[in-house]
């Protein structure tokens, strides 16, 4: 449920994108709906909303979460102050990177690939095994950063589409290969007597 809850944002950002921008009169003042920036503004608003509903309910936000929201509002916000939306363009390759290097630094950072620690609880593997889990997670996000990167900037007619369907569906099937991987690993929960 959280994993959907997370793509709140990003599902209303493509909808406000894919409108025809228009002029609203509200209160003696325009507002235009439609396109990048006013999508942009949205993005921030519901990420900060849905990131609040979790934290009520929750009590708190997973640190991936933090830097989602934290990346949101910096760089949507400097879309918005600047007028540019290369700003804004930059920031899934950048969160995708900074994933890769949160991978890494486990590799010299505490006794445990980051990976064993978000799963060992519920997977048995060999150190070796959690390390090549590991190196696959930073791999995915390197080569998803710079995926995101090209179509960007040589695709832009389709950026905000790739964004949408296109890192979904490889975070899908990355995320398939690996439950298919791990799916010899899970322990059973134990019997209730």
């Amino acid at each position: 449920m959280k994993q959907i809850v997370d793509f709140i944002p990003l599902l209303l950002f493509f909808a406000v994108y894919k409108l025809e921008p228009r002029s609203i009169e509200l209160a003696d003042i325009s507002i235009t709906f439609g396109g990048i920036f006013s999508a942009t503004a949205v993005l921030i608003a519901s990420s900060i909303v849905v990131c609040a509903g979790l934290l009520i309910h929750q009590r708190r936000l997973h640190k991936s979460q933090w830097l989602t929201l934290a990346a949101c509002i910096l760089f949507g916000g400097l879309t918005l102050a600047m007028h540019s939306e290369a700003i804004l363009k930059w920031k899934a390759p950048v969160v995708n990177w900074l994933f890769a290097l949160a991978f890494i630094g486990s590799h010299f950072i505490g006794g445990k690939p980051l990976i064993q620690r978000m799963m060992g609880h519920a997977v048995q593997l060999q150190h070796a095994q959690w390390t090549h889990l590991n190196v696959a997670w930073i791999l995915f996000f390197v080569v998803c950063g710079f995926a995101n990167l090209f179509v960007a900037f040589a695709y832009p007619s389709i950026w905000v589409d790739f964004k949408v369907f296109g890192s979904l569906g490889l975070t899908l099937l990355f995320m398939a290969g690996q439950a298919l991987y791990l799916i010899r690993h899970v322990q059973p929960e134990p019997e209730q007597s």
